[in-house]
This record gives structure tokens, C-alpha cells and sequence, in this order.
């Protein structure tokens, strides 16, 4: 009997790593490639291919990625900048979502820079809103929103994480669709919110939350109105703002808060059979 059941466990040893590796073949990851120290390192980042940005409430910092210099760097006044939350790069511009957080009703406006000439150069107020604007990105000729939702610290009563919203905007920043998050990725919200989201090449939607190790791939659905959930794969970093290197396809640009640095994550698909 002893003998058979020491078998048994043998049996159930192997078919338990079977199980993991054919599970780890079956989901992408993302490998480390470049760290970069910056002290506005505190909300996000977002990269022409050439240098990266790193973003803080009302700073930003432009490093030059070749050898992790800081160039330039842009300072707001914090009362018109209370919490800047993420940036992309669109054409020669940074566009940015920031908003009036913790602060309630909550408001959201649009920043733009000049990359070149590290200054702000004009701002869309999108007023009170289902949320606070935390991500914006530019794709298929849209402008694609996130509005985050709090259950504490700058949340308004009757709505928690579980209303954090997808709006797809036009070019005048009047809404032409949105869509809630699935479920699954609501539980890993909570109780914070999405920080960040960006289009990948692939075509999918990659979003964030606040401070898990880990990354969601989203896709708009055939029909109704909630995200549906493609796959979460673990990265290096704790949430915050994201971006893709429009250079270098498979790189996605982060943050590591408590080490106050830019990460580059390279993308690692599965290999398909």
C-alpha cells in the first residue's frame, strides 16, 4: 500500500508540472530589457522610440534612452497641475490625462506638450465627468479614455472601482461609445482603479491597475457593452501608467514607484502550434 500510494504521488507531481508548463505555453509574458532612474518616475511613462518620458503629477522629465540622461524637464505650477496621470505620444505632441484627484467632483482636463520644446502648449477642460480621466491614447483615429473610480480616497459616494469606465472619444472630445471592465478585472481594481491603458500592436487593449504585478489584455466586444478579458500576464512593475514604443513594437513602457525608474518590458507571446 505504501508503495502505491508513494506512486500516486509521483503521478500527481507530474501531471501538476505537465499542467503548469502547458499553462505558462498557453500565456505571454514580459521580460525586463532597460531601467531607467528619474525622480518624476511616479505616475507613468511614454516613449518616441528615442527618448522616454517620465511622468510625475506636475513634472515631466525627458530621458534620452541610449544612455538614461535626463535632457530636459518641464515644471507646472501644482494648483494647475494637482495630479497628472499618464501621457502618450501623438504626432510631436504629449497628450496627457490629468485630473483635480483626490479632489471631488472629480474633473479632468487634457495637457499638451511640445516634446521638442519641453513646454505646455494648450489644454481641453472635459469638466465633471463619470470619473477621473487616468489614461488617454490615440488609435484608429479615436481618442480612447479611461475614468477611474475610488472605493476610499478621492471616490464619490454611490460609485466605487466597479464604475471605472472606457470612453472612446472624437476628434472634439464628444462620446461616441463606452464599455465597463470585466469582472474579473474589476476584483483586481479594487479598491483602487485602471491607471493605464494603451493599444497594443497587436490590436488589443493592455490596461493596468494601481499596484498589482501584473498586466491585462482587453478586447472590445462583438456585442454589449463590457470589455472582454483575453489574458493577464505578470510584469515586472506595480501598476501606474503604461505605454507601447511606437519604435520598437514589442516594448512596453512602465514604472517602478519605489525605485523611482522607467522600465522597458519586452513582450513574450506564446509560440503558437
Amino acid at each position: 500500500m505504501a508503495t502505491d500510494a508513494k506512486a500516486l504521488h509521483v503521478l500527481l507531481l507530474i501531471a501538476f508540472a505537465t499542467w503548469a508548463e502547458m499553462l505558462a505555453a498557453e500565456t505571454a509574458s514580459m521580460a525586463v530589457a532597460l531601467r531607467i532612474p528619474a525622480e518624476e518616475a511616479r505616475q507613468g511613462a511614454t516613449s518616441d522610440g528615442t527618448y522616454v518620458f517620465a511622468i510625475d503629477n506636475d513634472r515631466i522629465g525627458k530621458y534620452r534612452i541610449a544612455t538614461g540622461e535626463r535632457v530636459a524637464q518641464w515644471k507646472g505650477q501644482s494648483r494647475l497641475f494637482p495630479h497628472m496621470n499618464s501621457c502618450t505620444l501623438v504626432e510631436h505632441e504629449l497628450v496627457c490625462a490629468a485630473s483635480n484627484y483626490p479632489a471631488v467632483p472629480q474633473t479632468s482636463a487634457v495637457e499638451f506638450f511640445d516634446i521638442d520644446r519641453m513646454i505646455h502648449t494648450r489644454s481641453i477642460s472635459l469638466g465633471i465627468g463619470p470619473g477621473s480621466l487616468t489614461a488617454l491614447d490615440r488609435h484608429a483615429g479615436k481618442w480612447w479614455a479611461v475614468y477611474a473610480n475610488y472605493d476610499n480616497k478621492g471616490g464619490v459616494p454611490g460609485r466605487d472601482h466597479r464604475y471605472t469606465l472606457l470612453v472612446r472619444y472624437n476628434d472634439a472630445f464628444q462620446q461616441e461609445a463606452a464599455w465597463t471592465f470585466p469582472s474579473a478585472v474589476l476584483e483586481r481594481f479594487a479598491p483602487y482603479s485602471c491607471s493605464g491603458l494603451s493599444w497594443g500592436p497587436d490590436g488589443r487593449l493592455y490596461a493596468t491597475g494601481h499596484d498589482r504585478t501584473e498586466v491585462y489584455v482587453l478586447a472590445l466586444p462583438e456585442a454589449g457593452s463590457v470589455l472582454e478579458l483575453v489574458d493577464m500576464i505578470p510584469v515586472a512593475f506595480g501598476g501606474q501608467a503604461i505605454d507601447w514604443d511606437p519604435k520598437l513594437p514589442g516594448r512596453l513602457w512602465a514604472i517602478d514607484r519605489d525605485s523611482l525608474a522607467m522600465i522597458a518590458s519586452t513582450v513574450l507571446f506564446p509560440a503558437k502550434n
